[in-house]
């Protein structure tokens, strides 16, 4: 079974599209979105798709690598309700039809996993900086209304026990001269990078923050924990921690991060951030391996991790976000973690 064809993934799908948000602005618009196979860019994309079904009108200009691959993640009749995958690599310079004059301008596209972290450091700063960059350029010589940022919990460094939540305008602790930091330092500078463009070009700019994110979406050579997890618990083996699993995250389902984004993009003033986040998904992350086991019948295990995965993990041990203020927009999670992660697990199970 594909995935947008599972009941399942559908009732999530239509759910996001159902919630009490301002469509009518995205109506007849058009939005041009990097990273739309991604984690939360591929289930945005579905939503939307469905809008269109009922007669929103948008056009989805979706950047990929592969447009032959990716066109085969979405529905067969997915252009016929307005998606147009476009052939882009945002760290070169666009190349994009000289007639796209998008609406919205969405920045998903990111290395968002600790082997790529490790293995791919340039790319990881330059997919978020440089990026974000030319499609700032963009949106400013088309006069967009509107520039998404899909920041990251990352920013805030390590929580060094001074707080327990991260509220917006907060900011931990984070050595920048480190392999690891170029994501983390790389989100900051992007942050900072669209606050430029709105001081000094006024284009309109909003930044998610998200944290942890799983679900069904993921790709399966994703390396985070809550995706290898899942990834042994699918395979019926043993759930690997390769740690004891003291860190204590905020995690989000991906339909409740795609709620989140588009609360920023509809309802975000302008120039300002917010944490997509709600402490009833805040978890240990042992306990949240022993979610995926017990999900899947198996049992959990310690191991150690090896040099590659090691040099990519983050060395924040408590990071969790206050979600206070996307909350005051009207934002609430649909899913509890548990739920969620049974949810991720039955539907993973019965698609190709």
């Amino acid at each position: 079974m594909k995935l947008y064809d599972h009941p399942l993934y559908r009732a999530d799908v239509s759910a996001v599209a159902a919630l009490p948000l301002p469509w009518e602005t995205l109506r007849d618009r058009s939005l041009l979105i990097s990273g739309a196979t991604g984690l939360i860019g591929r289930l945005l994309t579905d939503v939307l798709l469905l809008k269109n079904r009922e007669g929103l009108g948008c056009v989805l200009y979706c950047l990929t690598r592969d447009p032959d691959s990716a066109v085969a993640l979405f529905p067969a009749d997915a252009a016929e309700y307005g998606l147009r995958l476009l052939a882009c690599d945002v760290n070169r310079p666009l190349a994009l039809p000289s007639t796209l004059r998008a609406d919205y301008v969405l920045h998903l596209a990111s290395n968002t996993h600790p082997r790529q972290y490790a293995t791919l450091p340039v790319s990881t700063i330059t997919t978020n900086l440089l990026g974000a960059m030319r499609l700032l350029d963009y949106a400013r010589d088309v006069s967009a209304k509107r520039f998404l940022f899909a920041s990251s919990n990352e920013i805030y460094g390590e929580n060094r026990s001074d707080r327990d939540l991260f509220a917006e305008d907060d900011c931990g602790y984070l050595d920048c001269n480190t392999l690891r930091a170029g994501y983390a330092e790389s989100k900051r500078c992007t942050e900072a990078l669209c606050q430029a463009y709105r001081s000094e070009y006024g284009l309109g700019v909003v930044i998610a923050r998200l944290t942890r994110s799983f679900g069904p979406t993921i790709r399966m050579d994703d390396s985070k924990a809550a995706s290898q997890f899942m990834k042994k618990a699918l395979a019926g083996e043993d759930v690997v921690l390769k740690s004891e699993g003291t860190q204590y995250y905020s995690y989000t389902y991906a339909p409740d991060a795609v709620s989140g984004l588009l609360t920023v993009l509809l309802l975000g003033v302008n120039g300002e951030a917010y944490n997509v986040a709600d402490t009833s998904c805040d978890v240990r992350l042992r306990s949240l391996a022993q979610m995926f086991a017990d999900a899947a019948g198996t049992k959990l295990r310690f191991e150690l991790p090896d040099t590659v995965e090691a040099a990519g993990f983050s060395r924040a041990t408590k990071a969790r976000l206050d979600g206070a203020k996307l909350r005051s927009l009207g934002w609430r999670p649909m899913y509890g973690l548990e739920a969620a992660v049974q949810r991720t697990c039955r539907i993973l199970k019965d698609c190709d």
